[in-house]
């Protein structure tokens, strides 16, 4: 049955790779189901109907991917989405959460509509070649400044922006033991290597950092008060469009790139599978709708994909593996609270080693493709943004061809949208 369903042995994988796989990538992102209520619970909305809501929305999101697209790629609230909506829109703006919500839900009806006509296909089918190894080299840098952040080795400096943190700290000596152990591993082929870098370090943290045990299962909380409590109307009104605009542009560039860049890391974007890229972008779609209905921010697929990946995961049957376990983490939740985020960072900072080499795939002899490239990839790590290195990234690719005279070879999608994101920028720094 399941041959059937994901295609394995096409894919060259097995049941125990892909649930493997599935587990390696829930592990590495199951901190979204006790972040995102935090971020939303700071807008005024309660934590545990938003404690269920993510971790529905994240298992039937996932659940469709595999299933529709047969894609080993999560879905989850997004993290950088969630801040907007609970400290910029609520707290910044003054809307409610309600309208905030009904704001998400425009931008999912958007976001469906423009993938159900196809458009989000052309969109993808018009991103140059030498911007798509882009994209997947700018998602392994912000992999890696996220993962050395949470490890404790990088920190915040007023002098220099980014500094070395204090390598004393039992946190920071066990993540990079889980490196070595991650490392090693992989070199020595060994399966489940970064699964057993972040468990070897989640036990280690018992003795060594002070983590303790939360216990194993709990009663899930009521959905009620977030279910269906969206605020369309108010989010029809004048000011709050341009927060709708932002949520669409930032789901669009964020997922997709994020789809693309890990299905390229995954060799699913071969000529004979690139065909299901538009069931994965329908899939996308239908989490942030679902989403704003259960009473969450933007649902958007997970870069920490790229560790199943990596794992060996090439089929949906990992993706149903990280939505059974999203389920299981109503009642499971402080099973899943005892790892640490220190545990996940080295798997995730490896995965993010190995996704730069795409930069070989580069025509290093043409500049007009190389530093539109190179600004994408370097932007989306120093701007904290997918969205913003994609947005950089088209803009200074129209521009470089057009003024060196090669018009020519730019797609019409292109001139569109890097148009759209100019706009966008001349709009808001008018606003500021």
């Amino acid at each position: 049955m399941l041959e059937k369903l994901f295609a394995l042995k096409d894919h060259g994988t097995n049941v125990r790779t892909e649930i493997l796989a599935g587990i390696t990538t829930f592990v590495t992102m199951a901190y979204i189901i006790f972040i995102n209520p935090i971020i939303l619970g700071d807008a005024g909305m309660p934590q545990g109907a938003v404690f269920v809501a993510t971790c529905i929305v994240a298992a039937v999101g996932t659940l469709i991917m595999g299933l529709y697209a047969n894609y080993p790629i999560a879905l989850a609230p997004g993290m950088g989405l969630n801040a907007y909506f609970a400290y910029v829109v609520v707290l910044g703006m003054g809307y409610t959460w309600q309208a905030a919500l009904g704001a998400v839900f425009i931008s999912g009806t958007l976001f469906l509509l423009v993938t159900l006509f196809r458009l989000r296909d052309i969109i993808v089918n018009g991103i140059p070649h030498s911007l798509r190894i882009a994209i997947t080299v700018g998602i392994g840098l912000f992999l890696a400044i996220i993962s050395l952040k949470n490890a404790g080795i990088i920190t915040g400096s007023p002098a220099t922006l980014v500094t070395l943190g204090d390598l004393h700290k039992p946190e920071v000596v066990l993540a990079v033991i889980g490196f070595i152990v991650v490392a090693v591993l992989s070199v020595l082929e060994v399966k489940g290597a970064l699964l057993i870098g972040i468990l070897t370090v989640t036990v280690l943290s018992f003795i060594f950092a002070g983590n303790t045990f939360k216990g194993i299962v709990s009663v899930p909380p009521s959905i009620e008060p977030t279910f269906f409590a969206l605020d369309v109307k108010s989010a029809l009104s004048g000011g709050i469009l341009n927060v709708v605009l932002v949520f669409f542009l930032v789901e669009l560039f964020d997922a997709t790139g994020t789809l693309m860049g890990v299905a390229r890391r995954a060799g699913l974007l071969t000529p004979e599978r690139e065909g299901r890229l538009s069931k994965a972008l329908m899939a996308d779609s239908s989490a942030i709708f679902l989403g704003s209905l259960l009473g969450t921010s933007s649902t958007t697929a997970y870069l920490e994909s790229a560790a199943g990946v990596q794992e060996g995961g090439r089929t949906g049957l990992t993706a149903v593996t990280v939505a059974v376990l999203f389920l299981a983490c109503l009642f499971i939740s402080p099973l899943a609270g005892s790892v640490p985020a220190y545990a996940t960072a080295p798997a995730l900072f490896y995965v993010a080693c190995l996704m730069l080499r795409e930069l070989v795939d580069l025509d290093w002899e043409d500049t007009t493709e190389v530093i539109p490239a190179c600004v994408t990839a370097l932007l989306m790590p120093f701007t904290y943004s997918i969205a913003n290195g994609v947005s950089f990234g088209f803009i200074s690719y129209a521009a470089l061809k057009l003024l060196t005279g090669r018009a020519r070879q730019v797609h019409p999608v292109v001139w569109v949208i890097a148009a759209v994101f100019l706009f966008k920028f001349i709009h808001e720094t008018a606003g500021h």
